[in-house]
């Protein structure tokens, strides 16, 4: 049950976002600020009153067009705490989602607000709050653990405030950008916010390969390997991609491999 702080300072808006807030079960309470100052000022006293004190807040859903202080400013004050509150970000602005997301937002939903998106946003703070909680406690015996199996089929994406779901299989390739990656299909890119290494780990199964240290490809979906004045290149579709010297034999016994059999 998460104890919600909404900040707005349109007075319409925030009522409306306090109403879903409320009418979700999984929120045991949600209160509403106006402004910077006095957000801070609650958060500060939740702070002060601890994880499991009576003032405690767990959750703040934070506008980032305000007077003063933007929610941006807010949330960066918030990250020199050693303990702050999850963030979720509500804007009508979809130009900010990357420096909210490198301010560890747990979610970035756009106005006007809708009751299915900010129930997903809800259940996502849910998810950091379980796995914070269940981090803390003593590690499971051995013999406890259930081992993970499977992969699944599709990666979920946003646009505009919609979830998407991507087939694995439809993707080409994957393109580093700093914290995020960028997956390449058929029909256009999406931008998530996990890195390439991560998306290494979790596709080996599934046929994705390193090439370069700012690429991930799907070795299907190699058109061409072509090697020019010592430089090995890949094409994939219209995308011709670098493959690093310490990728490039790798991938040509590989793709041996797959030619053969």
């Amino acid at each position: 049950m998460l104890r919600a702080l909404a900040v707005d300072d349109e007075r319409p808006a925030l009522e409306e976002l306090l109403y879903l807030l409320r009418a979700d079960p999984r929120v045991r309470s949600a209160e509403g600020a106006t402004d910077a100052t006095a957000t801070l000022r609650r958060i500060n006293r939740a702070l002060d009153s601890g994880p499991d004190g009576a003032d405690a807040i767990d959750v703040v859903f934070l506008d980032i067009h305000m007077a003063g202080l933007t929610g941006l400013d807010v949330a960066r004050l918030l990250a020199g705490f050693a303990r702050p509150p999850h963030i979720v970000f509500v804007t009508a602005h979809e130009g900010f989602a990357v420096q909210a997301f490198d301010l560890k937002a747990v979610d970035y939903v756009l106005k006007p607000v809708r009751r299915e998106r900010l129930a997903e946003a809800v259940r996502r703070v849910c998810d950091q709050v379980e796995a914070a909680s269940t981090a803390a406690q003593p590690p499971a015996p051995a013999a406890a653990l259930a081992p993970q199996t499977g992969t699944a089929d599709q990666i979920a994406v946003e646009l505009g405030g919609v979830t998407r779901f991507v087939p694995i299989d439809d993707i080409a390739y994957v393109e580093a950008q700093g914290d995020y990656a960028r997956l390449h299909t058929g029909a256009g890119s999406h931008l998530v916010r996990i890195p390439l290494s991560t998306l290494e780990e979790r596709w080996a199964t599934r046929g994705f390969v390193r090439i370069h240290r700012r690429h991930l490809v799907a070795l299907s979906r190699i058109d061409e390997l072509r090697l020019d004045a010592g430089a090995t290149t890949v094409r994939i579709g219209e995308a011709e991609l670098a493959v690093s010297r310490r990728h490039a034999r790798e991938l040509r016994d590989l793709l041996m491999r797959q030619a053969r059999g």
